[in-house]
């Protein structure tokens, strides 16, 4: 049974930073995507950074220079590292597992997802 737990999420004020995390259990594929969506209320999910089994990475456009995504395999976590936060990053943020491909910050058609982590960010 693949399951994703994320944390890490809180309130921060802008400018701050967030590293979130997402452990990752029963997830057995040699390839694979692995990425963090958000959604802010009364707007689409977003792909915001994804990592592939490679180590190559991709980000949205809106978060290039200010989040870094990466994994420790030992640890089966990905995280995110999240500098300078605006006010439109606040969002729920889901991990995510595909055995797809990626562009522009999103895993595609992801199967598995976590149950997500709150970011806020506030003035």
């Amino acid at each position: 049974q693949v399951q994703l737990v994320e944390s890490g999420g809180g309130s921060v004020q802008a400018g701050g930073s967030l590293r979130l995390s997402c452990i990752v259990s029963g997830y057995t594929y040699s390839n694979y995507c692995m990425g963090w969506f958000r959604q802010a209320p009364g707007k689409e999910r977003e792909g915001v950074a994804a990592i592939n089994s490679g180590g190559s990475k991709t980000y949205a456009d809106s978060v290039k220079g200010r989040f870094t995504i990466y994994q420790d395999n030992a640890k089966n976590t990905l995280y995110l590292q999240m500098n300078n936060l605006k006010l439109e990053d606040a969002a729920l943020y889901y991990c995510a597992a595909s055995t797809w491909g990626f562009s522009s910050g999103s895993c595609y058609d992801p199967a598995y997802w976590g149950q997500g982590t709150q970011v806020t960010v506030s003035s």
